[in-house]
């Protein structure tokens, strides 16, 4: 763990936007912790601070599941603005946690800062892996999108939309809501990811949790093509095998 390369890192990783997150490493957030008092510094010198004994630590390791097209121009950007090296490791976010859990369960933190998926990165929170910092920047996200316990911010959004093949599905077919798909119509002719949690709270959030519920207790009957990966599911759409996917 090296705590002032943690700090410096959620400094620049954070904006204001949604859905996936980021966080820092620790364990136990609820005992005060040997890096409460960088983690929580507050100072108005606090990047120069930071930054000079950021680069007495050397090198900081990520864990994410940023696509690696978004994740190295990041850290070249990173490594450029402050001459601190990087060392990156990028799992789908299910391993990402998993990663981070049997990490934590033998004491060996190797992460200094996570970037994953707004409800794996609670599942961490809840886990008691991760600690509560601050940082300046979190004024320009929106209130709401900031966790009570602040242990993890929002960094990035994640955009779903149906897309479909142009050779199985007319443009004029699609409905002009969600709940058209429930039309006997489109029975086996629907994909979805399987790991989309957001999509769908996201959908019950925005219909109401009896409509949204019920929404998707229909859905289910029309028995969607379920996989795992979300460049997967978009090849499947392209080539045709899945003529409409639901969370591309």
């Amino acid at each position: 763990m090296k705590p002032f390369l943690q700090w410096l890192t959620l400094a620049t990783l954070a904006s204001a936007l949604w859905s996936a997150s980021l966080a820092v490493h620790a364990q136990a957030p609820t005992i005060p912790g040997p890096h409460d008092a960088i983690l929580m510094y507050q100072g108005a010198d606090r990047e120069a601070w930071l930054l000079e004994r950021a680069r007495k630590e050397g090198t900081v390791t990520l864990y994410t599941s940023m696509a690696p097209t978004e994740a190295g121009p990041l850290l070249k950007a990173f490594e450029t603005k402050y001459g601190i090296k990087t060392e990156l490791w990028r799992a789908l976010s299910e391993g990402v946690v998993q990663r981070v859990i049997n990490e934590g369960r033998t004491k060996r933190a190797v992460a200094d800062v996570i970037e994953t998926n707004g409800p794996e990165m609670e599942m961490l929170s809840r886990e008691r892996l991760l600690a509560e910092f601050y940082s300046p920047h979190t004024a320009d996200l929106p209130l709401g999108m900031i966790p009570k316990h602040r242990q993890w911010m929002p960094d990035r959004i994640n955009f779903y939309v149906v897309a479909f093949n142009t050779q199985k599905v007319k443009r004029e077919e699609l409905p002009k809501h969600y709940e058209g798909f429930l039309d006997p119509k489109w029975k086996q002719r629907l994909g979805i990811e399987a790991t989309d949690a957001e999509w769908m709270a996201g959908l019950v959030h925005t219909m109401g949790e009896a409509r949204g519920m019920a929404f998707f207790k229909k859905l289910a009957e029309q028995k969607p093509d379920v996989r795992k990966g979300h460049i997967l599911l978009a090849q499947m759409v392209a080539a045709g095998e899945v003529p409409v996917g639901l969370t591309i």
